[in-house]
């Protein structure tokens, strides 16, 4: 009996310890590199929230949206262009169902092209810097305002 509760608590112990590990395919793929990767993107425009919008801004002194989106995004090694409409072109489109943390958000605030662009953050919302007088913060995505203006999503992950 006390043999049986030996090996059923083992196996127990082995399933959990299993079901902790991502599988091997992840590692191959550079799943875990990507997720971590997300994860530190977040991480850095989180630290900007509160900064003022600056017009044509790119640095911690001040951004615009693009500038904001540019500068995070270099920090971790990916160089994206300056505009929104060049940064929506460069990535691979991806639909709203697909957008995970990390990736970019674009918005129609004036006409038909695209003029404005966030960092998804996760749970419907983004990290942006929305315009004169305000500063980089949070939205959520499906507020009527945002939702009504959204024009799109791109990734520049696998």
């Amino acid at each position: 009996m006390i043999r049986r509760i030996r090996q059923i608590s083992l196996f127990i112990i082995v399933l959990f310890i299993s079901s902790c590990v991502p599988p091997a395919h992840m590692y191959r793929k550079g799943w875990m590199f990507e997720q971590d990767k997300r994860e530190k993107i977040v991480r850095t425009a989180e630290r900007y929230v509160g900064i003022k919008y600056k017009y044509g801004g790119a640095t911690p002194f001040g951004f615009d949206c693009s500038g904001f989106v540019q500068f995070v995004y270099k920090k971790h090694g990916l160089d994206i262009p300056r505009g929104t409409d060049d940064q929506y072109s460069a990535g691979r489109k991806i639909g709203i169902g697909e957008v995970r943390p990390g990736d970019l958000v674009f918005f129609r605030i004036n006409g038909s092209g695209i003029s404005h662009v966030g960092i998804y953050a996760g749970e419907n919302k983004f990290i942006h810097s929305p315009s004169s007088g305000k500063k980089i913060s949070y939205a959520d995505i499906e507020s009527p305002y945002w939702k009504e203006k959204y024009a799109g999503a791109a990734t520049y992950f696998k």
